[in-house]
């Protein structure tokens, strides 16, 4: 299998979240990967809407797909240098929790620096591959006390 790839760009609205969760669904199916796709647009809604939180107003978005036979590797590259924060779970919070999913469902994530911006990614394994260990591939993952 070769690899494949896609990229569109959104603005940061509230109707951007559903549309990106629609794309990675119907692009999965195209694609015919064995990944989860119910994680992976899980996943994408949390980013995309981190995105519309934090970034409103701003420039567009670009959202990313990876597929190889092995990993579906999907990212969301904004123009705002506000990294996201994986928060402790506060039961009274009614916000706060995608990163925790985020770390908590994708085999690999992490997030880079992108042209005045960030990327943040996460990876999914094929079944069958196995869990790797989580992080941005260097063993970097950006915390409450780095971010703040």
């Amino acid at each position: 299998m070769s690899t494949l790839t896609a990229a569109v760009d959104l603005i940061p609205v509230p109707a951007s979240v559903p549309v990106a969760r629609h794309l990675v669904l119907d692009l999965l199916g195209a694609w015919r990967a064995p990944h989860d796709a119910g994680d992976a647009a899980l996943l994408v809604t949390e980013l995309v809407a981190n995105v519309v939180d934090h970034v409103a107003g701003e420039a567009s978005f670009t959202l990313e797909l990876t597929l190889s036979e092995q990993w579906l590797r999907i990212s969301v590259a904004d123009g705002s240098a506000l990294r996201p924060v994986v928060r402790e779970f506060a039961a009274g919070a009614p916000r706060g929790r995608g990163m925790r999913l985020v770390e908590g469902i994708a085999d690999r994530w992490g997030i880079e620096d992108h042209t005045d911006g960030k990327r943040v990614w996460f990876e999914l394994a094929a079944p069958g591959l196995g869990s790797a260990t989580p992080g941005d591939g260097s063993g970097n993952r950006a915390t409450e006390e780095e971010t703040a």
